[in-house]
């Protein structure tokens, strides 16, 4: 069985305590590593590392940097099969899918070596002085990201801090650590001094809460649920921390009349089914047009029909498990709930039958229609695969129902009308609109929330701004 230890100051350690946990296939239960655990002290001997690294790392020029992160993304692509495979093992995701998102990790090395060395300041001239302007890197930051993408959404973090000249210490997450430890031992590898890149596991209530509250640490980026982005905000904000919060989502997915019903039930299949729905800009709710509705929502259930459900190393299979019996329950009682108050089932609805699904945290792709706001699921994030649908009469209608909700990450938009499309994209209040398209994610454009779904970018130059503080030096004439 594999085992995963930490990384602290550059060495692979096992926690202080010397405790151990058990990893579990969610496709069949079957144990895959045994993780050493830490607590505060781990954690706080982690910061300490990074805090003694950060004055040589920061120092590396911006050049040289580059070069390790590119070295970072050759080594990271050359143990792809590896790191994907243990994705696939712990969080259940399909190997094919797996593999994209250790691909794009490595991209997101290679773009963020390059932005690094555009961060140029600025000169500015008056009659009696002149003005430089730098930005420098903030400190040692803590990473703390979830299990739906463990290796993509730590990547999004670390080749930025890196980049700017931070040092980091990251916190996979507590059931799906073991790909995101093995992603930051290929970066470490790749020449960083030690102490620059660490991995402490434990639960948030210990690693977590000490990587937020320990002075040490001067940036706080964090990607997970809503309320626990709250702490993090209120407990950052006594020593004035810099935080980035990329929280929960309930995005809305509009058909208008106009659209190409074949593209847009196929986007909306893969956007609310990809990653058995367990995705921050799935798919949540969906709302058609009246006169296309019927027709939409049939075409959207024959999609869903295509997707073949089983054991993510199975090559043909297109959705793995859910990730656990608690994120199957919620998607469980979100569905009889909107069935209690009138939503209608087209597909799904239940676990699927066989033998090969007995183990396993299985549960088909659910189509409902009929629904509407007082159901929980177009009101809570139900962040399982479920695609609901809602008739509306009216563009404005639309938008207003897209906007009626606390979260403001995603919204997805589908006409042949370019005034339609600038129109709704401008008064949707999300941070990201995709029109035609059901991906906002582009690693050169900022990515994050409005309302309650964040704080702070990603991704983009923004992302990299978010690990730099500015200073201006004033010389006198």
């Amino acid at each position: 069985m594999f085992h995963s230890p930490m990384l602290i100051n550059g060495v692979e350690v096992p926690s202080l305590s010397g405790k151990v946990e058990i990893i579990h296939n969610p496709a069949n239960q079957d144990p895959v590593a045994e993780v050493c655990v830490g607590s505060r002290p781990d954690a706080a001997l982690a910061l300490q590392a990074a805090k003694d690294a950060f004055p040589v790392w920061s120092g590396t020029s911006s050049q040289k940097r580059g070069e390790v992160l590119h070295a970072a993304a050759d080594l990271v692509r050359s143990r792809l099969d590896r790191i994907a495979q243990l994705i696939t093992l712990e969080q259940g995701k399909p190997l094919k899918n797996a593999k994209g998102e250790v691909r794009s990790a490595a991209d997101a090395l290679d773009f963020f070596a390059e932005e690094g060395k555009r961060n140029f300041g600025e000169w500015i001239a008056s009659s009696q002085s002149r003005s430089i302007v730098l930005r420098q890197p903030i400190g040692v930051a803590a990473l703390i990201t979830p299990w739906n993408f463990p290796v993509d959404l730590l990547a999004w973090k670390v080749a930025p801090a890196l980049a700017a000249g931070c040092t980091f210490v990251a916190k996979p997450p507590s059931l799906a650590p073991l790909a995101a430890t093995e992603f930051v031992k290929a970066v470490h590898d790749a020449g960083l001094p030690a102490g620059a890149a660490n991995v402490v596991h434990g639960p948030g209530s210990e690693v977590g809460a000490e990587l937020v509250e320990n002075p040490i640490s001067r940036k706080i980026a964090f990607t997970g649920e809503t309320e626990t982005g709250r702490w993090i905000m209120a407990h950052a904000a006594g020593q004035i921390k810099r935080v980035s919060l990329e929280l929960g989502g309930q995005s809305p997915f509009i058909v208008c009349k106009d659209a190409d019903l074949d593209a847009a039930a196929a986007a909306c299949a893969q956007r609310a089914f990809s990653n058995m729905g367990q995705v921050c800009i799935g798919v949540n709710r969906v709302y058609a047009a009246e006169e296309i509705a019927d027709e939409f929502t049939a075409k959207l259930v024959e999609r869903t029909l295509r997707f073949k459900i089983g054991n993510g190393m199975d090559p043909d299979v297109d959705l793995g498990p859910m990730f656990s019996r608690a994120q199957r329950d919620r998607t469980k009682e979100h569905v009889a709930d909107a069935l209690g108050k009138g939503a209608q089932l087209l597909f799904g609805g239940c676990e699927p039958e066989g033998d090969g699904y007995q183990k396993g945290f299985f549960f088909l792709p659910t189509v409902l229609c009929k629904a509407d706001h007082s159901m929980r699921v177009m009101r809570e994030e139900t962040f399982g695969p479920v695609a609901p649908v809602c008739k509306f009469k009216t563009l404005d209608e639309a938008i207003r129902l897209a906007n009626d909700s606390e979260y403001g990450l995603a919204a997805y938009l589908f006409t042949n009308d370019l005034k339609t499309a600038i129109y709704a994209s401008e008064r949707l209040e999300a941070g990201g609109v995709g029109v035609n398209i059901n991906n906002v994610v582009d690693m050169q454009a900022p990515f994050g929330g409005w309302k309650q779904s964040g704080l702070g970018r990603e991704l983009g130059h923004q992302g990299l701004e978010a690990y730099l503080e500015t200073k201006h030096i004033r010389l006198g004439l």
